[in-house]
């Protein structure tokens, strides 16, 4: 029973998938790059993948117990940064640290497992089609290295796997959609880079602009060794900010 959450898309790309399979509910992800806040998204999903499963139920209230389908929840990484091979991401990490963790009362936990190209080599063996993908990817950064054209980079790889039979029978049958779900991936990633560069110039421009400012304050006080200190003692800075309401 796949039971994917509609509405769990970005870009109108979806990188995750639900199914109930026996008495497990599993929850896969693939991530280009490393998210830390896995275990919480992971909660909020397990939360709206049970009360699909519940339906519209009256007795939660009830003497008896709603027996509930095991969650089990990995994540396929396969970004750039490095990575180790397998590590374990908990809810609890989240919490503060002066509280017992062992005795909060929500919890959930993520595998993350690296599917680079050489990383679990016994996983990639026993499932061929994740070792292809592996390759497929790793062929396409390869080309990316030679040129600065995404599309040219993927149009390569695409053609080179083909014919070495990597993938070949997906990506002769669903090529277009493979190639546009690739290149929505690099769109994002390169939308999420380009919002963060601007926020962190928008940064450094604020504080260029409030330290003038300040600076403009202390100059009409009198306060030049205030002047000097501001410059390189940051604390200090902070200090003057609230001190002059900026």
């Amino acid at each position: 029973m796949v039971n994917t959450l509609e509405d769990v898309v970005y870009m109108g790309m979806k990188n995750d998938v639900s199914f109930l399979f026996t008495e497990v509910l599993n929850l896969y992800e693939h991530q280009s790059t490393f998210n830390p806040n896995l275990p919480l998204r992971g909660l909020l999903y397990f939360s709206k993948l049970y009360q699909k499963i519940i339906g519209p139920r009256k007795d939660l209230y009830s003497e008896k117990l709603i027996e509930l389908p095991y969650p089990q929840f990995v994540v396929f990484y396969n970004g750039t940064k490095e990575e180790p091979e397998r590590q374990v991401l908990e809810l609890r990490a989240a919490f503060p640290k002066e509280y017992s963790k062992e005795n909060a009362a929500l919890q959930c936990r993520a595998v993350v497992l690296n599917i680079n190209l050489g990383y679990n080599k016994n996983a990639m063996e026993k499932c061929r089609k994740l070792k292809e993908y592996a390759q497929f990817i790793a062929m396409i950064r390869e080309y990316l290295e030679e040129t600065d054209n995404i599309e040219d980079a993927v149009d390569r790889a695409i053609d080179e796997c083909i014919k070495q039979g990597i993938l070949a029978d997906i990506l002769r049958e669903d090529c277009e959609e493979v190639r546009s779900m690739l290149l929505t991936e690099y769109d994002e990633q390169a939308h999420i880079k380009n919002e963060k560069e601007i926020s962190y110039e928008e940064g450094i421009r604020k504080g260029e602009d409030l330290l003038s400012i300040l600076i403009q304050h202390l100059l009409a006080a009198g306060r030049m060794d205030d002047v000097k200190r501001v410059t390189t003692d940051a604390q200090y800075r902070r200090e003057l900010y609230k001190e002059f309401g900026l």
